[in-house]
């Protein structure tokens, strides 16, 4: 079969258009409002939380206003009083601030699993094809590493955020209730540090973005070689493999140093612009107090509240470089779950039941690409109850008929009908439900034996389960395992042989109540012997329902109702296997090359 290509990789050093960070931010916002009233509980705690913290420094200036000219003229009694009600507010704030961050985490974790869960529904809604054109490894990367970085943002960065606005605010009208002349000497620096914060976060951006690729590409490449460890070890390709991973890998070190390192200088760099305003402001502070318009209570307040007011727009350089992270991450995520879903089923599209096996295709045309047409004005009749083997060489588009016929792609030109109805009028769920498929690449999951062989038929007995087993000539294998049917496979079905799991995904198949069988390739992991006695129960299994059969081994479909040659896209001949000989044509040429 001819696939679209897979190699959807941008140019070294070419990233994609971003999206705007504000819409982004704004959609992850939705999010967190479907926990609204645990957001706003957040906000109360935080709020509250803050401006218990803001009475702190008021307090500390009346003590120190406390202590009077002269050595030793200090009132205790004062001090203690308001050094105890700080302890009382700081202590309330803590407790508030560590119950804020639990409550966070809780709400970063349920908007995390409805991302998942969304991003999981999205991908089983994506059409075939997309997973044809994309990496598994990059969309496995976008479950775990983007929503992970996600979710640390929204636990941390946003509870940074609410109180840095009410330290700013809070902070801001006590130094203007102290000493409106301090606060326009304060202000003299944060345009400075907002247009530098600004400009370094343009830089940012992109780099992040940059670097969730590279995880991403990593993460593709590692589990393609994980896959493909015999092929390696059987090529001797070891050494070339590993110069490949380390190009990758210092790819993703670039971009992770790069991103970290800009982002990094962000905070010294605005601190020592607040440091800057400190010291102005410690300067004229001197100078109000030698000319008896400030104490030094009010000078010790409006220092700690510059503090305050200054700490948090230094946090916020570091919060928008976690941010632009966050932002890169949630790109990769909304640009999946903005992908196209699967077609929708035509508003009035009927459910196929009652399903005898005629399938028909007309005049039908397709290509993966419209540039590049595969199958052109192809004609077959398939009747209820008969097989038909599609045979050619590699690439003649052998599958793809398949494809077609499951509606995993929608034909270009010409229709499909099954039993009269065409496909495109049918619901897939249904036109789905009426085949049972096998594939060349089989598929178990980790659970027992039982259960992948009646993962096709719900509530199947262990009757039925075993009856397709031995139709399908793996029953005495399975009984010869410690926990027969109750053996439970790894993932993957690892600690089985590739036959045997072939044989498995036969019996699924075989348990089906399925009037039509598409095996592609399937038995091609296991000896001549045994296919041949599968085909023999298949065929004795499936009496009076259509199966499509696509076969190398030309000998094993020698009793096919009908042979459909496939070359370039059309049938070029069409016959049962004795007739097929006697015109010694194409199919002649295949069948005696697999004998010379």
């Amino acid at each position: 079969m001819q696939q679209p290509s897979s190699n959807n990789k941008l140019p070294k050093g070419v990233l994609e258009k971003p999206k705007d960070t504000k819409s982004v931010i704004l959609r992850l916002s939705k999010y967190l409002f479907y926990n609204k009233w645990l957001l706003l509980l957040a906000v109360l705690l935080a709020i509250t939380s803050n401006l218990l913290a803001l009475v702190g420094p008021m307090l500390s200036g009346y003590a120190i206003d406390a202590i009077e000219p002269g050595v030793g003229a200090v009132n205790f009694k004062t001090v203690f009083y308001y050094t105890g009600w700080m302890i009382v507010f700081y202590l309330l704030s803590s407790v508030l601030t560590y119950n804020l961050s639990v409550l966070m985490m809780h709400i970063s974790q349920k908007v995390s699993k409805r991302l998942r869960e969304d991003l999981f529904i999205k991908l089983v809604e994506l059409p075939i094809g997309y997973f044809d054109t994309h990496q598994s490894g990059d969309l496995i990367s976008r479950f775990s590493y983007d929503i992970d970085v996600i979710g640390n943002s929204l636990s941390t960065d946003v509870v940074q955020i609410c109180s840095s606005i009410i330290t700013v605010i809070g902070a801001f009208i006590m130094m203007v209730i102290i000493s409106p002349i301090l606060v326009m000497v304060t202000l003299v620096t944060i345009p400075l540090s907002i247009l530098y914060t600004k400009y370094m976060t343009s830089k940012v951006r992109p780099l992040f973005r940059k670097r969730s690729e590279k995880l991403g590409r990593m993460n593709s490449f590692v589990e393609e070689m994980v896959t493909a460890q015999k092929t390696i070890k059987a090529y001797a390709r070891e050494n070339t493999v590993m110069d490949k991973f380390r190009i990758i890998n210092d790819e993703a070190i670039e971009a992770y140093y790069n991103a970290d390192y800009y982002s990094s200088i962000v905070g010294p760099t605005v601190n020592f612009i607040n440091n800057l305003s400190l010291s102005l402001v410690t300067v004229f502070g001197a100078l109000l107090y030698l000319f008896g318009k400030m104490t030094l209570g009010n000078i010790s307040s409006f220092v700690l509240y510059s503090r305050k007011f200054s700490g948090p727009i230094n946090e916020a350089a570091n919060i928008v470089s976690e941010l632009q992270s966050a932002a890169a991450a949630a790109e990769r995520v909304f640009r999946i779950l903005d992908e196209t879903a699967e077609k929708a089923d035509i508003p009035d599209a009927t459910d196929l039941t009652e399903v005898e096996g005629n399938v028909e295709i007309k005049e039908v045309s397709f290509g993966y690409s419209k540039d590049k047409i595969i199958i052109q004005k192809l004609n077959l009749m398939a009747k209820a109850g008969g097989l038909i083997a599609i045979v050619g060489p590699t690439g003649a588009g052998k599958t793809t008929i398949i494809n077609l016929l499951m509606r995993f792609y929608d034909v270009l030109d010409g229709i499909i009908t099954v039993d009269g109805h065409n496909i495109n009028e049918l619901t897939r769920k249904s036109l789905r439900k009426a085949y049972a498929m096998v594939l060349q690449d089989t598929w178990v999951f980790h659970g027992t034996i039982y259960e992948n062989i009646a993962y096709g038929k719900e509530n199947a007995t262990m009757e039925e389960v075993i009856e397709a087993a031995k139709a399908a000539r793996i029953h005495s294998y399975i009984m010869r395992l410690p926990e027969g049917y109750h053996t439970v496979l790894n993932e993957e079905g690892v600690n089985i042989s590739k036959g045997q799991k072939q044989l498995l995904t036969i019996a699924r198949a075989m348990l089906m109540e399925a009037k039509m069988l598409i095996l592609d390739e399937a038995t091609s992991n296991v000896d001549t012997r045994t296919e041949i006695q599968i085909q023999k129960a298949m065929r004795n299994l499936m009496h009076g329902k259509t199966c499509f059969v696509i076969a190398h081994r030309l000998s094993t479909i020698r009793n096919a109702d009908l042979i459909l040659v496939v070359d370039n896209g059309n049938i070029v001949e069409q016959g049962n296997h004795k007739d097929l000989i006697k015109k010694q044509g194409f199919y002649y040429r295949l069948y005696e090359s697999q004998f010379e």
